[in-house]
């Protein structure tokens, strides 16, 4: 269970309408599954484009029958407004997490990462405007940093963006202001660094690093790190962002309004750092001990990718109330056993 400083009782108190998209995806699923968890009535809109159904199957067999009743699902794409104003329609709160990521994905087909990431964004949010909704909390990016080296990374300092899939995060930044000035949309943008955990989709040209390296050392398969692997992130669990997208949902405080915050640790960890951690993890999870012998192949430094990132987080706990609940170390060691579970499976 997550602990918030907004307790469980102050959530059910006023029950509200959630709606989020990408429902189905890693973020979305992990947060349908605490909002029914806490009694609340979700609405859930994806295409399937990278989600997957499995995700809301596994979400609905870990609630209760009466929680699972209490969400409603839309297979529908964000770049039709008519879906996104049939979603929205009372709804209190959006949480806008549906979006082609990957900064690769984005290098080789911008135009469709645009479509879904500008486009559509600006689909949800008009839909939302339209709708009066309450509060409108969207996944914003760290990758908006771009080329600023400063560290750690502070929201009212960015650099110029790498990819276009950091234009996309950035583009939507600036509509939710443009919304907030001539609209009174409420919003709240969350800056992601470098989710991981449970659902996150090991297979795939464009899957992460931390599923890729659990799926390829239990399956005993080669492990390949870009550059020397002295590369750096803020490598941030999924429970402190579900954490971090409640806390801004139901925020009443107004100067942590039409805000963006960094939504991540405050740590670094190399590449080489995080592998050796995923590789004991596993050896002493699984019942092979082949992992431990297997040792990373380097290879280039990937194109678009900054060298190191570090995020400032005083402004989200501050603001928002927000404290990581799990360091890099505690997340993997809990997102282990889902890995284990379904390593010939995902």
């Amino acid at each position: 269970m997550i602990h918030y400083i907004l307790t469980k009782e102050e959530l059910l108190s006023k029950p509200r309408r959630w709606l989020i998209t990408g429902v189905a995806g890693f973020i979305g699923s992990n947060l349908l599954e605490q909002l029914l968890k806490l009694n609340q009535i979700v609405i859930g809109l994806d295409n399937f484009s990278t989600g997957k159904k499995a995700n809301l199957d596994e979400v609905l067999n870990q609630v209760l029958p009466e929680q699972a009743e209490r969400f409603t699902f839309i297979n529908g794409d964000i770049r039709d407004l008519t879906t996104c104003r049939n979603c929205c329609t009372n709804v209190d709160i959006v949480l806008h997490q549906a979006a082609l990521g990957s900064v690769p994905r984005s290098l080789n087909d911008p135009i469709t990462s645009n479509q879904v990431n500008i486009d559509g964004f600006l689909n949800m949010i008009i839909a939302a405007r339209d709708a009066s909704v309450k509060r409108f909390v969207y996944a914003a990016s760290s990758s908006t940093y771009g080329d600023h080296p400063g560290l750690p990374k502070v929201e009212d300092t960015i650099g110029k963006p790498l990819s276009p899939y950091a234009v996309t995060k950035y583009v939507n930044e600036l509509y939710a202001s443009v919304f907030g000035l001539h609209y009174g949309l409420n919003s709240i943008g969350l800056r992601y660094f470098n989710v991981f955990g449970r659902r996150q989709d090991p297979d795939g040209a464009y899957a992460a690093v931390i599923p890729k390296w659990f799926n390829g050392l239990l399956n005993s398969e080669a492990i390949y790190i870009n550059g020397d692997g002295e590369t750096s992130r803020d490598f941030c669990y999924i429970d402190n962002v579900v954490q971090a997208n409640i806390l801004a949902g139901v925020t009443e405080d107004q100067n942590a309004v039409n805000q963006v915050y960094n939504i991540a640790v405050g740590q670094r960890t190399t590449l080489n750092q995080l592998f050796s951690m995923i590789r004991e993890n596993v050896v002493q999870a699984s019942t092979s001990k082949q992992a431990n012998e297997n040792l990373p192949i380097y290879r280039e430094q990937r194109a678009g990718d900054v060298r190191h990132s570090l995020a400032d987080i005083s402004k989200a706990k501050s603001l928002l109330g927000y404290v990581p609940t799990h360091t890099v170390a505690q997340g993997l060691e809990e997102a282990t056993e889902w890995y284990v579970r379904h390593a010939n499976s995902c």
